[in-house]
């Protein structure tokens, strides 16, 4: 058994848990990705269906993850269930992942998209992109350096302002409706016939990931067995809606065939609107979502490092709150401090790879502890996932269907990945032996 760790305060309501599970989930990719996914699919129903199937089964693990929220309402998220049902090394081997990969990779990778977009508003030439991505994300570390009140109202307003972007982009496409090149949206391509959904859904799984990320901030959540699973609920299905409205603006101005093409979809829409005003001002809501993005992973993944640290997985260190602000300080910077090599180092694909390829086993992993808890903890719980045990099967399957596809269509990035994560083994028994001894 393990205790609880003490220091957090409970300050995150309903309204900001809920905006944190939307701000954690719509980043870059809403804006970017669908013309990838229109690439491997063969018409615009067969898009839609996609981005609302990737919804709902993402729907399936945030629903899981709201009833192991339930049970263990505390700071670490998935790092806490893989430690508590499979053992230390698990957890050890997430949160070591997480460091290298998963959390910092797509902090890395978002932070790489808003620098672009940032350069582009500015009229900056192309090399300032690197110097803007590290900016924001030191500027992260800055903003939540001094307690999480401050970083949730700006967090709010980062939420706020993207869903507002998503929002004005919506109303231009929809009011453009059958602006684009004449062709049926919904008529199949024969040439786009044999693709495959798993090769399809890899961006549009992208797009989804972050749902998990309200859990690393449990402790600070008030009356969490009641308010992790309804903000879970309200803000994925906030975000379906959103993901689904958006395609359907791009397929009524660009067409099926349009969005195939377009590298930046959410430009096209508005500049057909406004002209090149139009592409200045969703640029700008692009680089304000990519931002509030990197703040919530960030701030996220350094309560896992804090956990860790208490457990005597990690630095005693990095372990400790600060005790005034209460905020895991020297983990963040850790944790922001690797993103930015990340930035210096690999390229905006390679960066999705590892970053997605990581997190969605990781998603899947945690949705297999819940096998666990309901084997060993037969008392009620405020929220249980409705469908038990079939829903998680099925979220787990899939889960490694996608990864399967993940390793055959990127096998040098996802076997990068992958290498990290089995270097982790030998790390975790050098430590064991050099450091204090691991509490199970």
């Amino acid at each position: 058994m393990t205790s609880p760790v003490t220091g957090y305060q409970r300050s995150l309501r309903l309204r900001d848990a809920a905006l944190v599970v939307v701000g954690g989930i719509i980043g870059g990719g809403i804006f970017l990705n669908p013309g990838i996914a229109a690439q491997r699919t063969e018409s615009g129903l067969a898009l839609l269906l996609m981005w609302v199937g990737a919804g709902v089964l993402t729907l399936i693990g945030a629903l899981c993850y709201a009833e192991l929220g339930a049970r263990r309402p505390h700071a670490g998220g998935s790092y806490v269930y893989l430690r508590e049902a499979f053992g230390p090394l698990a957890g050890f081997l997430f949160g070591w992942t997480m460091l290298l990969v998963i959390y910092s990779g797509s902090s890395a990778a978002v932070a790489t998209i808003f620098a672009r977009y940032g350069a582009s508003v500015f009229g900056l030439p192309a090399g300032m992109a690197t110097p803007l991505a590290i900016g924001a994300l030191a500027m992260v570390a800055v903003i939540n350096l001094f307690g999480l009140k401050f970083g949730v109202q700006m967090q709010n307003l980062f939420t706020v302002l993207k869903l507002l972007a998503v929002a004005v982009l919506v109303v231009c496409g929809l009011f453009l409706a059958g602006v684009g090149s004449g062709t049926p949206w919904l008529a199949a391509d024969p040439a786009r016939a044999d693709v495959g959904f798993m090769s399809a859904s890899l961006p549009v799984l992208f797009a989804y990931s972050g749902f998990t990320y309200l859990n690393n901030l449990a402790g600070e959540v008030k009356e969490p067995q009641r308010t992790l699973p309804r903000a879970l609920f309200l803000g994925m299905l906030g975000v379906i809606v959103a993901y689904a409205l958006v395609n359907v603006a791009y397929l009524a101005v660009l067409g099926h065939d349009g969005l195939a093409h377009s590298n930046t979809p959410a430009a096209e829409v508005m500049n057909k609107v406004f002209g090149p005003a139009g592409a200045k001002v969703i640029a700008i809501g692009i680089a304000i979502s990519t931002f509030g993005f990197c703040n919530i992973t960030l701030v996220a993944g350094a309560r896992v490092l804090q956990v860790m640290g208490s457990d005597g997985l990690f630095f005693a260190s990095v372990g400790r709150l600060h005790p005034r602000h209460h905020t895991p300080n020297l983990a963040l910077i850790l944790l922001v401090g690797w993103s930015i090599v990340l930035v210096l180092s690999g390229s905006y694909g390679q960066l999705l790879d590892y970053a997605t390829f990581g997190d969605w086993l990781a998603c899947a992993v945690g949705v297999a502890t819940l096998f666990w808890y309901r084997q060993r903890q037969k008392g009620d719980v405020a929220f249980r996932v409705p469908g038990y045990p079939l829903l998680p099967l099925i979220f787990i399957v899939t889960i490694g269907l996608v990864v399967v596809q993940s390793l055959r269509t990127s096998l040098v990035n996802t076997g990068i990945g992958v290498a990290i994560m089995v270097a982790g083994i030998p790390v975790y028994f050098i430590w064991k032996h050099l450091f204090r001894p691991v509490r199970t």
